[in-house]
């Protein structure tokens, strides 16, 4: 695996791999890799794609700055996490190289809908800072195929959006890998680090719950199940913030099922200073 830190060297790299008939695969992340990151490079590989991924923590995305402080990293497992998965190029830039008029002046981009719920609101700012580092990566990078994980639901779909606003649905596509999991169903994510064990031991009832939303789909009307979620969070401890139930294809949100169209539960909450989101696309065949 090929290291860079500058954003000439890369594209330099990248476009002798380009002529010489490679497409590229771009797995961005923050670092602290876990098997669901592992998953998407090793997805890459296997579509044939020449494959190229990013460790940065992008400051511009996090509203809490105590957030930001705590965020893992582990830099030197990474680039082992990465070499055994497959990976042939890392992008390791310093904040100067991606931001260098400032963090500040970096251009933003007008998500519209998808700023104003969930994530959005309950995260100020978050998806403009999400915006502005993919934006600056994809130019450095100019993939022909983005990998992101399903966790992230709402972001997806940011990035989606991102790449219209860019005029880059002819140059990048996004695939849009599933969520891996630990054996009881909580999804992988750099932030179970900071769980102690007894909280580790709770954790996955946000999995059972998204469980139950798509088991009584037939059988109960949302608002019950929601509330019935609610309920169980707060009984273990957790202070949730929304219990959701959206449109898959654009997060419009709902107030009960709707019967033949794809739909995504989602749920985010916090159990002591961790905050844990996750999400299940419902099947919706009777």
């Amino acid at each position: 695996m090929t290291i860079f830190k500058k954003i000439a060297d890369l594209q330099e790299y990248v476009s002798l791999q380009k002529a010489s008939g490679a497409s590229i695969g771009f797995v961005p992340t923050m670092g602290a890799l876990h098997a669901g990151h592992s998953s998407l490079v090793e997805k890459a590989k296997r579509d044939g794609r020449f494959t190229v991924c990013s460790i940065f923590i992008n400051p511009t995305q996090f509203n809490d700055i105590n957030d930001f402080e705590k965020y893992p990293v582990s830099i030197d497992k990474d680039i082992e996490i990465l070499i055994n998965a497959g990976c042939d190029l890392l992008f390791l830039p310093s904040v100067a190289e991606i931001y260098p008029n400032g963090p500040e002046n970096a251009r933003t981009y007008d998500i519209g809908y998808l700023d104003t719920i969930l994530e959005g609101a309950q995260r100020p700012g978050h998806f403009r800072g999400v915006g502005q580092v993919v934006s600056r990566l994809l130019e450095a990078v100019r993939p022909q195929y983005l990998y992101l994980g399903q966790k992230d639901y709402q972001q997806c779909m940011v990035l989606k959006r991102l790449i219209q606003l860019m005029n880059w649905e002819g140059e990048t596509q996004v695939v849009i890998c599933p969520t891996v999991r630990e054996a009881d169903g909580l999804a992988m994510s750099s932030r179970n680090r900071r769980l102690t064990d007894t909280q580790r031991a709770l954790a996955a009832t946000i999995y059972q719950c998204l469980v139950s939303i798509e088991s009584k789909q037939n059988t109960d009307p949302f608002s019950t199940v929601q509330k019935e979620c609610f309920d169980l969070l707060r009984d273990r401890g957790f202070e949730p913030e929304y219990v959701s139930l959206a449109e898959a294809t654009d997060l419009t949100l709902l107030d009960n099922y709707k019967a033949d169209t794809p739909m995504v539960a989602l749920i985010a909450a916090k159990l002591g200073d961790v905050r844990l989101i996750d999400n299940l696309i419902l099947n919706t065949q009777n």
